[in-house]
């Protein structure tokens, strides 16, 4: 890897909106996610706003998973940070793809510390 890590950006549109206002759904959601993608899960937590909307985080050894749902739009933004060799982030968006069933998605991945990983400074 010439990268620290990978960060894979996710929107989904057209979602359930009582399953995007369901905050104990989602955050099994989430973690089964992790689990799936061989991910170690280290702590998780998850809020559901006033009115409507979920926000939450996943916080595993390997970085994190993140979610925001906008229930009245069909609409999340999740967030799949990894770090290392071992954990594909796409095992994720696939866990979730299949669950959250959107009409619409995109995703986009980003190698996050390009530039640290080639840089000659390290900590001492």
């Amino acid at each position: 890897m010439n990268a620290l890590g990978y960060h894979l950006l996710i929107e989904f549109e057209g979602v359930d909106n009582q399953l995007l206002d369901d905050h104990k759904k989602i955050s099994e959601l989430l973690i089964n996610a992790a689990v799936y993608a061989k991910a170690t899960v280290v702590e998780s937590v998850f809020h559901r706003f006033n009115p409507y909307g979920v926000s939450g985080v996943v916080v595993i050894a390997e970085s994190h998973l993140s979610i925001h749902t906008w229930p009245e739009y069909g609409y999340a933004a999740i967030d799949v940070f990894t770090c290392g060799d071992d954990v594909d982030p796409s095992k994720c968006y696939e866990y979730l793809l299949k669950e959250m069933a959107p009409r619409k998605y995109r995703k986009e991945l980003k190698k996050r510390g390009v530039g640290a990983v080639n840089s000659k400074r390290r900590i001492e």
